[in-house]
């Protein structure tokens, strides 16, 4: 009997073991913004709202809020607390950042700060948490066959993108950090087509060089091209940085410029993530744009 005990024990604990192994495996951490964290955006929530949209969330993800603690909080609230930016019946409060929150339920969630107007200048984010992923059933394993010579792996098929998403090709609301959000994990390759769509006569494309970029220098002589019509398809024909941006007046320093890394192959690039120096063009939370 106490053999039969000794084995039934072992047998259930290999069971719970694989069960959590199963669970952590399934489960993804998610740090909210990325290397913005969470904080006061630049110009509103469209930042955070471009991060969630890149992101599938289910059940049993965690959400890492990082802020310092004092300055920020992380507050669940409903959808209708959450558009007013009215925090006076919170779901729950987390004080201490980094705040770690694991999603327990399906759904949409709703997160903000409560400190004065953090949620009115965009410190807000809300998610859809879908179920569990189902699990995929386990390739059988092949068997052994007499060694041939490999075929080459074809190239990754062109994609088309359309910049920005929904927003479009616009002066964003609140600088540049919304198209850097949207390149942000993206691979460009050559082949790849970049749309622009934009409301004729009140938005055009240029490509020009990284110094111009920069410094939002849109002269004839620093212009590589230049599109009016929208929509407006540009074919990535070449590896390395791209720089795109808008002429119409002011439109680059309000944050209507764009900078990706294509390569020339599927092989990992450089981070289209990455922000060239000195082109955050930051000029407060209201924009007046036009």
């Amino acid at each position: 009997m106490a053999g039969g005990s000794r084995l039934y024990m072992i047998v259930f604990m290999v069971m719970v073991v694989a069960a959590l192994l199963q669970r952590s495996e399934a489960q993804t951490t998610y740090v909210v913004g990325d290397a913005l964290d969470w904080t006061v955006p630049p110009g509103g929530p469209v930042a955070y709202t471009t991060w969630a949209s890149m992101h599938t969330f289910t059940v049993g993800d965690v959400l890492v809020f990082n802020f310092p603690t004092g300055i920020h909080n992380v507050v669940e609230v409903t959808r209708a607390a959450f558009d007013a930016c009215n925090f006076t019946s919170p779901i729950s409060i987390s004080n201490t950042g980094p705040a770690n929150i694991t999603l327990n339920s399906i759904g949409e969630h709703y997160y903000i700060c409560t400190f004065t107007r953090h949620c009115d200048l965009g410190q807000k984010i809300a998610i859809n948490v879908s179920a569990t992923s189902a699990s995929t059933t386990p390739q059988p394993t092949p068997s052994l066959s007499p060694q041939t010579t490999p075929t080459p792996t074809p190239s990754k098929a062109p994609k088309t993108y359309v910049v920005g998403d929904n927003l479009g090709w616009i002066v964003p609301p609140g600088g540049p950090i919304a198209y850097q959000t949207w390149t942000y994990n993206k691979m460009f390759v050559v082949g790849d087509t970049l749309v622009f769509k934009f409301l004729n006569g009140t938005h055009n494309v240029a490509e020009v060089t990284k110094t111009a970029y920069e410094s939002c220098n849109t002269t004839t002589t620093t212009t590589l091209s230049l599109t009016t019509t929208s929509p407006t398809k540009i074919i990535l024909t070449s590896p390395g940085e791209h720089f795109f941006t808008c002429t119409f007046p002011r439109h680059c320093y309000f944050g209507q410029q764009l900078a990706i890394n294509v390569t020339g192959t599927t092989a990992v690039p450089p981070s289209s993530s990455t922000i060239p120096s000195g082109a955050f063009y930051y000029r407060g939370p209201d924009f007046s744009p036009f």
